[in-house]
């Protein structure tokens, strides 16, 4: 069994297994059936909520990266001034003192003065001595609107005082649980009724949990986070799936060269400057059956994919590049939904936990019917959620019709 970063958990899909939920016994009789994510979260990280909106605070260091708003286009020489506006999250992190660089250029600034536009909160106005390190009547430097800046330190001089202190916050997300319900029944007649496939209550009950399960599955995917009628006694909520949350999305009908394709070069590219950027060196890609065809064209070209048997009840390919290792499977349900089969859901485990309200996780609730009913009913109920811990570490594409 190929082990899977962060993806740990206290049983394995074998004959000792003892599932605790109905949940686990439906990835013990279908790891690979309808609902692999669910399969995987049985196994991986999963807690408890006390509260049906349940929070996390997400944090991470800051690119201190910013745009120039309005142009410079000269520059002379050593200590030259310039007085340009910049725009960008990260704007406040310049203050005086502060190392600027051009990326385009590779200019160096010293910031002098910074404050907030008078006219536009949403820029800062800096101060800055030019070309630091440029001998005296060396070339201009030019830099233009939308160039990029970079923080490259703090330079004080002896004596100086302290600079101005800058500090960062982490975000708070919140998700709810969704209360999931699925029913079933057959009346007493055909309960007593002989039939050749077998009891229809068993069955019945078979098919209910696979509904289920499927119904979760496709929550924490495609599912947006509402509430309705929070203030009243009986609100309606659902949970934010996995597209909601992830703010990593390349279109391939836009994002790339050509339209709708996605060369081996760029999928490359993006392996390398976005999909493992942060998080794991190991993710789970989760593919519709088209681009599951370019990555085998891909793979037959360059190298042979692995096949791993029974990650966690559920087999993948794993395609080990340069950037990381890609454990790739082909969604079933990817194939149901066509809009989907051009798609690959590029998930990173550690960062994602499965939520279920205190005592409402997946359980059989048998004899729902009403007392005068000649038949019986019962439901599958769960309230859940999904939680992201990160989202920068998973990446969501579409379109990727052509390699």
């Amino acid at each position: 069994m190929a082990a899977i970063q962060g993806m740990r958990g206290t049983g394995e899909f074998n004959v000792d297994f003892r599932p605790k939920n109905y949940r686990e016994l439906y990835t013990l009789l279908e790891p690979n059936g309808n609902a692999p994510l669910n399969a995987m979260l049985a196994m991986g990280s999963s807690s408890s909520t006390n509260d049906p909106e349940y929070k996390n605070f997400r944090d991470a260091l800051p690119e201190r990266r910013v745009t120039i708003d309005s142009g410079l286009t000269t520059g002379a020489g050593d200590s030259s001034d310039g007085t340009f506006s910049v725009s960008g999250d990260d704007r406040k992190f310049i203050v005086p003192g502060v190392i600027l660089v051009a990326a385009a250029t590779g200019e160096v600034m010293r910031v002098t003065l910074s404050s907030t536009n008078s006219g536009d909160d949403t820029l800062q106005d800096v101060t800055v001595v030019r070309n630091v390190g440029l001998p005296a009547g060396g070339t201009a430097l030019s830099i233009a609107h939308n160039d990029s800046l970079f923080i490259a330190g703090y330079a004080a001089a002896e004596g100086a005082t302290t600079p101005t202190p800058i500090s960062f916050d982490a975000t708070v997300a919140t998700n709810y649980t969704q209360i999931f319900r699925t029913a079933f029944s057959v009346t007493n007649t055909l309960n007593a009724t002989y039939l050749r496939t077998g009891n229809k209550e068993d069955e019945q009950r078979t098919k209910a949990l696979k509904m289920h399960m499927s119904d979760i599955e496709r929550a924490m995917i495609f599912g947006k986070k509402t509430e309705t009628d929070g203030g009243t006694s009986t609100p309606l909520r659902t949970t934010g799936g996995l597209i909601e949350a992830i703010s990593t999305v390349k279109d391939a009908e836009t994002d790339f060269g050509t339209a709708f394709k996605i060369t081996e070069a760029e999928f490359d590219l993006l392996l390398i400057e976005e999909i493992f950027k942060y998080g794991s060196n190991q993710k789970i890609a989760f593919v519709g059956p088209r681009v599951a065809n370019h990555l085998q064209q891909i793979g037959k070209n360059r190298f042979q994919p692995t096949q791993v048997q029974g990650t966690y009840g559920v087999n993948v390919t794993r395609y080990q590049t340069f950037a990381g290792d890609l454990l790739v499977h082909l969604h079933p349900q990817f194939r149901q939904l066509p809009h989907m089969r051009d798609s690959m859901l590029v998930v990173d485990f550690p960062d994602l936990e499965y939520r279920y309200l205190d005592g409402r996780d997946t359980s059989l609730l048998e004899n729902r019917q009403n007392n005068d009913e000649d038949l019986v009913k019962h439901e599958y109920l769960t309230e859940c959620g999904l939680e992201l811990k990160q989202d920068l570490t998973h990446a969501y594409i579409t379109n990727w019709q052509s390699i």
